[in-house]
């Protein structure tokens, strides 16, 4: 069974989600939304499946979230070429290879625009060397075939590597090449094409900012290597460890020198900055030396907490990326009080579904 997209509709789901997004931003006064279409098709850089053993037979399945029924997917039109091409690649290269094939049980993909690609074997049995072997033989056969490809293998407590765990992205972003390392399990941006468009917004909101910024929920410096060059300083935090190393790695591989990375929770860097807990992780940084007019933030589907709220307020401007507009406007009901919707833009990042990422910036009122 091959899956299709109704790529003929694409324009008047794309309008249902503006006009959804005009109806929420109602309350807040917001202006008109600009809008950011994705590709039609081929637009996912990751994708995962599970795996349906049948005889001899092989292949990827995906369940049907009401129904709960069994897909098999041999194409993927909403993840991008490479990982389709992978995905066939994967399923011959296994399917005859037992060591490879017994108890597998999902295949992840992590891809770039630069046609290097990640694949993540995860099983129900132990890995050791003999998997390694039979792997290492794998990985030969898809580098002769074309593939950039890493190939790494999970079980329960184990990940073996036969390379590294992480790859390179490069992305146009206004006038400029980004890198961009993406590391497997940990998260990135799902669609590269909204992700420029993102990125490129945010740059021309802040165009003309004066003194620091500050940005909470940094990941791998996605944003903030992007907004770098429109502010003196950039401090960003982050919790997760891998994308903290990715994020540094990143400063490096663009030649950036005005961002500096804290690893901590947002919650944590709000109790810092009140006073109420000291970090050994800000040894050597004094919050009280950065001039930031302007936050950045591009919290979970939970939106921001509380505190986190009552800290944002405290800055002239805020710059809020969201996965989720029923928490954005929960956030806003408090945001408003002291701040205008003075931008606000949607971005496709999930074509064909209800999902909407959206963006706002908001200025202190006078």
């Amino acid at each position: 069974m091959q899956n299709v997209l109704p790529t003929e509709d694409y324009e008047n789901q794309l309008m249902e989600k503006v006009h959804r997004l005009k109806g929420m931003m109602t309350p807040f006064s917001a202006p008109e939304p600009e809008f950011f279409r994705s590709p039609a098709s081929h637009y996912r850089m990751r994708a995962e499946f599970r795996i349906w053993h049948e005889e001899d037979d092989l292949y990827h399945i995906m369940f049907d979230q009401q129904t709960k029924q069994r897909i098999r997917v041999d194409q993927f039109p909403v993840a991008n070429q490479l990982i389709n091409k992978m995905m066939q690649a994967i399923i011959t290269g296994v399917k005859d290879k037992p060591v490879l094939r017994h108890k597998l049980f999902q295949v992840d993909y992590l891809s770039t625009r630069s046609n290097k690609i990640i694949v993540s074997l995860l099983y129900h049995k132990k890995l050791g060397d003999e998997w390694r072997e039979h792997a290492a033989v794998l990985r030969a056969q898809l580098i002769a075939a074309g593939f950039d490809v890493q190939l790494i293998g999970r079980a329960s407590k184990t990940k073996i590597m036969l390379d590294h765990d992480y790859i390179d992205e490069e992305l146009p972003i206004a006038g400029k090449t980004m890198i961009y390392r993406q590391v497997e399990n940990s998260f990135t941006q799902p669609n590269a094409s909204i992700n420029i468009h993102m990125l490129e917004w945010a740059i021309d909101c802040t165009q003309n900012s004066k003194g620091d910024l500050l940005e909470l929920y940094c990941g791998n410096g996605n944003f903030s290597l992007a907004l770098a060059r429109n502010f003196d300083r950039v401090l960003a935090t982050e919790i997760a460890k891998p994308s903290v190393a990715a994020a540094q790695f990143n400063i490096a591989a663009n030649q950036i020198d005005n961002v500096q990375i804290i690893r901590m929770s947002a919650e944590e860097f709000t109790q810092a900055m009140n006073g109420e807990r000291e970090f050994n992780r800000l040894q050597g940084i004094d919050l009280s030396n950065y001039q930031c007019e302007t936050i950045f933030v591009d919290p979970p589907r939970s939106g921001l907490d509380e505190e986190t709220i009552k800290m944002v307020q405290a800055y002239p401007r805020i710059l809020y990326i969201s996965c989720n507009p029923e928490t954005l406007c929960q956030n806003l009901e408090i945001l408003t009080q002291t701040h205008k919707v003075s931008k606000l833009a949607l971005f496709d990042q999930f074509p064909y579904t209800h999902h909407m990422e959206c963006g706002v910036l908001l200025e202190q009122r006078t």
